[in-house]
């Protein structure tokens, strides 16, 4: 009789010692494969003031932020048809620069430039004015391009002038409709320097496979500017929205019109100023962005598409 209790004591205690163990490494390996499939933190973002750094290069900048630089679009021509997928644009400056100039400086990479977008892509960065930009792999179809100067940390000129746009097509063009779209924006510089007797590589981007909205000049148009692309570090701390508004007025400004925003689909928010605003508490991890230009009813204003628009960030900490 001793000798069977001995043995169901055993038993007891090997159930004991091993039963809950196995379940909780069973857990552990659950919550492992679920963290690996599971949805970014909860954020809360609120609205901030300009970062300091961004405020101190402001400072170092004299007059510049004053200024208002104007954009003419030399070529392409509005309405002009190219046989080819690659298109060059060329543009000229002018206005009350008060030292204002694009050019990229080779120790930060990073300085005045010009954004331009192709149809509702992702904007390029173009430095070097005293060259054309080329948008290489240009679908057949039509398109627009839309141009305004921008500061070194992406934040646009809004005075009259500064915003640009033309719309142009493509024939029997032959682009590559598989190609990645792959960018030398602000390279042409660096490969000037490094072998003085090469001829310098244009800057351009080979672009997405797109066709515009049928865009009416007249009407208002809400060109999404930032955020755009990866943050890291302290420059995730507050992200910036800034974009261009043409033929509308905000409620803030004496107008009917609102920019509505949302991030990761949360509850929208408004922007009733023409201005950036700045966002922190962002968490680590892939967000979406959307902008909307909405009238005093509420509803998006159609044009060609390009009044609503949602682009994708990463965060990384």
């Amino acid at each position: 009789m001793k000798i069977k209790f001995f043995i169901l004591s055993i038993s007891l205690l090997l159930w004991t010692a091993c039963g809950p163990a196995t379940d909780a490494n069973n857990m552990k390996l659950a919550n492992g494969n679920s963290n690996a499939n599971a949805a970014p933190a909860q954020q809360t973002l609120s609205v901030v003031e300009r970062p300091q750094k961004i405020k101190d290069m402001m400072a170092a900048r004299g007059e510049q932020d004053t200024a208002t630089p104007t954009l003419k679009i030399v070529s392409p021509a509005m309405n002009s048809t190219f046989p080819s997928s690659t298109v060059k644009l060329k543009l000229e400056l002018a206005g009350d620069l008060k030292g204002y100039k694009p050019g990229m400086d080779e120790a930060t990479h990073t300085g005045n430039h010009i954004h331009v977008i192709l149809d509702n892509q992702p904007y390029e960065a173009f430095y070097n004015l005293d060259h054309e930009f080329e948008l290489r792999n240009v679908a057949d179809g039509q398109h627009t391009i839309r141009v305004f100067p921008s500061r070194p940390w992406h934040e646009s000129y809004k005075n009259d002038g500064a915003f640009q746009g033309v719309t142009f097509s493509v024939k029997n063009g032959n682009a590559e409709s598989n190609k990645p779209a792959t960018t030398n924006s602000g390279q042409q510089m660096s490969n000037a320097n490094s072998n003085a007797n090469a001829a310098p590589t244009p800057e351009g981007k080979d672009m997405q496979n797109s066709t515009a909205g049928a865009v009416d000049p007249s009407k208002p148009l809400l060109t999404y500017s930032r955020p755009k692309g990866e943050y890291k570090g302290a420059d995730a701390d507050a992200i910036m929205i800034d974009f261009w508004l043409a033929n509308a007025k905000l409620t803030g400004d004496g107008g009917e019109y609102r920019v509505r925003y949302s991030v990761d689909g949360s509850e929208a928010k408004f922007i009733d100023k023409w201005e950036p605003i700045w966002l922190s508490g962002w968490t680590a991890g892939k967000h979406t962005i959307k902008l909307e230009l909405i009238d005093k009813n509420g509803n998006v204003v159609d044009n060609g598409g390009y009044n609503s628009t949602t682009r994708e960030i990463t965060v990384t900490k």
